[in-house]
């Protein structure tokens, strides 16, 4: 298969089912789902492109290719909202060490109703054997009171010793599995695996689990070896596939950068080649400067502009219902001495229908850097896959007052430098909002067939101002018997939109070719959706 053909199959966002009202990665009703079967060479699911078939899916404005044209319309980036109570979990048992890193992922476990975080530390000597990587597990009924059980299942080097690390890895992207029959197979797990016999450093495998905390691998062999050190994973529930993101080497301008490659399966078992997400281009490197300068006070080193260069060192992702919300962890190498690249890392935002085409219209931080004396400064990582709790996106994150490649050097000190875990939130999708101000603005969307009933917009209405809706043909001409809807104001997550003059309208138009021009007047749309 060929990219074009990659690329016309995949098709993420056509037809996706209305998300269900569940959390973390709980499956929508098996009637709902969309199946994307996996080739050797990706992901792949059949049906046209145009019009496209949004369904009842939500479709929001990170991702614009559902946008045709728009006049006297802006669109604005919103960074999460942090809490207050941040950082939330910090190094504060003595078999912790003097961080503590989202290497791994975080989960609201809907059978149990409790959170639950899969996270990394570095013990001190004399705890567990050394030169190993160790993820740590954690729990909380309010996912911001953490509790660190003494349920530990890795030898420790102290007899009798009770502790709290489960795995033996670096990166420990674990997810439970609400519709496993085999509860043995209950908890999955991908993550870099201590080599085997005849593997290379940094192998990835498959683990399960019944408890999530008593692990055996799957795999028989690495789903892939001898990449990058670094491994994050998520699970589409819409798409029912999972995703694998691995640290790669490329050269890109003329300079060898970390980046990200991208492999997927449908079973848990057969995964595809690893193929690039997306590359460094002048754009980023435009901004490496700036990075760089706004962290001056934590480097210990001089600018090197011969160096000074973007990468994508990680990745995390959200499975929203139309697109993939990813959350690229930018790199800035600001200079390089003997043993590291220096420079800091802030989380950006990226968004794609179908794992190939990525649109990255921000270069700018979605989780904002705190000042060069606060604890979330230097060093940004996510968890592996944000998820949705109630009408909220949740996405836990570590950060720290200390820049790449400096950690290594005096990083052993707690009283100065130090990693945490803190939480930042976004209400539902709104990622992204399409704005326009006091004089009004248009926009207006490509061709598209929907199955709902009705219209629904997640959008923010300041005071006098409204939003309206008609319907167009595919051509882009008004339909006459639809005329145009009566305003939307507020502000709400499901703003219901009438046609009181015709309100059957939206039914009588389910499954035959349309757009939308939205007609905007001091207000933001985030995304839109047809409910049934």
């Amino acid at each position: 298969m060929n990219r074009r053909q990659f690329v016309l199959s995949v098709g993420m966002g056509a037809g996706l089912a209305h998300a269900s009202q569940t959390q973390g990665t709980q499956s929508p009703p098996e009637k709902k789902r969309k199946v994307i079967e996996v080739q050797p060479d990706g992901p792949v699911v059949s049906g046209p492109i145009s019009p496209m078939q949004i369904g009842t899916s939500a479709q929001l404005f990170i991702e614009r290719s559902i946008v045709r044209d728009s006049e006297r319309v802006w669109f604005t980036l919103h960074p999460g909202v942090k809490h207050l109570r941040n950082p939330v979990i910090r190094a504060d048992r003595d078999w912790e060490g003097w961080r503590v890193k989202t290497y791994g992922n975080a989960i609201f476990d809907q059978e149990e109703k409790v959170f639950k975080m899969w996270y990394r530390s570095e013990p001190p000597p004399g705890y567990f054997p050394a030169g190993g990587d160790y993820s740590y597990y954690a729990v909380s009924k309010d996912g911001l009171e953490w509790e660190k059980p003494l349920v530990g299942t890795i030898p420790s080097l102290k007899p009798g010793f009770r502790h709290n690390v489960v795995l033996e890895c670096q990166h420990a992207n674990v997810f439970k599995d609400y519709a496993e029959p085999d509860p043995s197979r209950r908890y999955k797990a991908v993550l870099d695996a201590k080599p085997g016999e005849g593997e290379a450093v940094n192998p990835k495998h498959t683990f399960v689990s019944p408890d999530g905390l008593h692990w055996s691998r799957l795999s028989k062999k690495p789903v892939i070896d001898a990449v990058g050190d670094v491994t994050t994973a998520y699970h589409d529930e819409y798409r029912q596939i999972w995703v694998l993101f691995v640290k790669r080497h490329v050269i890109v301008l003329g300079q060898q950068r970390r980046c990200v490659g991208l492999m997927a399966s449908k079973d848990f078992v057969n995964w595809s080649p690893p193929r690039s997400m997306f590359l460094p281009d002048y754009r980023d490197d435009a901004g490496s400067l700036g990075r760089v300068q706004r962290v001056q006070a934590l480097l210990d080193m001089p600018i090197s502009p011969e160096l000074l260069n973007t990468q994508y060192y990680g990745t995390g992702a959200y499975a929203a219902e139309s697109c993939v919300v990813a959350f690229p962890w930018i790199f800035t190498m600001s200079n390089g001495g003997e043993t590291s690249s220096k420079g800091p890392i802030e989380i950006q935002l990226a968004a794609s229908r179908d794992l190939v085409n990525w649109e990255r219209h921000f270069r700018t931080p979605c989780i904002q850097t705190g000042a060069a004396s606060e604890w979330d400064s230097g060093l940004f990582y996510t968890q592996s896959q944000a998820f949705r709790h109630n009408d909220e996106v949740w996405l836990y994150y570590s950060a720290s007052n200390y820049t790449h490649g400096l950690d290594n050097q005096r990083g052993q000190d707690r009283t100065k430098q130090t990693a945490s875990i803190g939480l930042v939130k976004w209400k539902l999708d709104r990622f992204v909002s399409a704005d326009a101000g006091v004089e009004g603005g248009v926009l207006t969307t490509e061709a598209f067939t929907h199955g709902g009933s009705h219209l629904e917009l997640n959008a923010r209405v300041r005071p006098g101002g409204s939003i309206r809706a008609e319907f167009l043909d595919a051509t882009g001409r008004p339909i006459k018997e639809a005329g145009l809807s009566g305003p939307c104001t507020g502000d709400n997550l499901r703003s219901r939109v009438a046609w009181s003059n015709n309100p059957g309208i939206v039914d009588r138009l389910k499954g035959k070719p349309v757009s939308l021009r939205f007609h905007l007047r001091s207000a933001g749309l985030y995304s839109f959706a047809f409910r049934s």
